[in-house]
Order: structure tokens, then sequence, then C-alpha cells
């Protein structure tokens, strides 16, 4: 399951925290703030996914993530390459390379990445 481009940003502050109340995450938004009863019901939809759980903490609730940014993401990143790169990593690095007008610096940087991550393969 996916979060919406709203629910991914909430999602970002909470990643962040850790755990976090009401106001915390209200604090993280630059101003204008959205309202409360919108980050309420971001929150719940996200309960409803199983992105999100909390504990009562009096009347209060301490949010945290279910689901790691890592493994968000990871999922997210396989997904693209699927529907978009007909199921090629090289066609994603291709157009990501590409695309993403990167210095000799920076694909460098990728390089020895993915020598690494060869070097455990082997």
């Amino acid at each position: 399951m996916k979060l919406s481009r709203t629910e991914e940003e909430l999602m970002n502050h909470l990643w962040k925290l850790k755990k976090a109340f009401m106001k915390d995450l209200l604090d993280e938004y630059p101003d204008p703030k959205p309202a409360p009863t919108t980050i309420s019901t971001l929150l719940k939809r996200m309960q409803d996914k199983e992105f999100v759980g909390y504990t009562a903490q009096g009347k209060s609730r301490e949010y945290f993530p279910l689901v790691s940014k890592e493994n968000y993401f990871s999922k997210h990143i396989k997904g693209l390459i699927k529907n978009f790169f007909n199921d090629s990593p090289a066609q994603f690095a291709s157009f990501f390379t590409n695309k993403a007008d990167f210095t000799a610096a920076e694909l460098e940087d990728l390089k020895e990445i993915i020598e690494g991550k060869l070097k455990q393969k082997k």
C-alpha cells in the first residue's frame, strides 16, 4: 500500500521524530501550518493503512511509525522500476543518471557504491 503525497510528508516528520504527539508533528510544519483536524485525519488514514501506531498517554496519543523509511522507499523504488522501467534496474539507472545531471564526482560516488555492493554479492 502507498501513501499519498501529504501522508508521505507527515510520515517523513514522524520518521525524523521517531515518536511524536500531535503538537510535535504540527511544530514540524512551516507556516501556515495545517489544521490539527487535517493532521488527525491523515494519521487516522495512515493507521488504517498500518503505517502508524500510537500509545495512549492520558487523553493524548503518542504516534510512532510501524514501517521504516528504508523499507517504505525500497518498495516504492521497486514498484517504480517494475511499472515504469519494464522491471529493468538497468533502464532505471540509465534514466536516473541521464536525467539527474550528476557531477563527475557524484557519479564516481555512485560507482563506488555499486562496486561495493557487487563485492558483497560475490
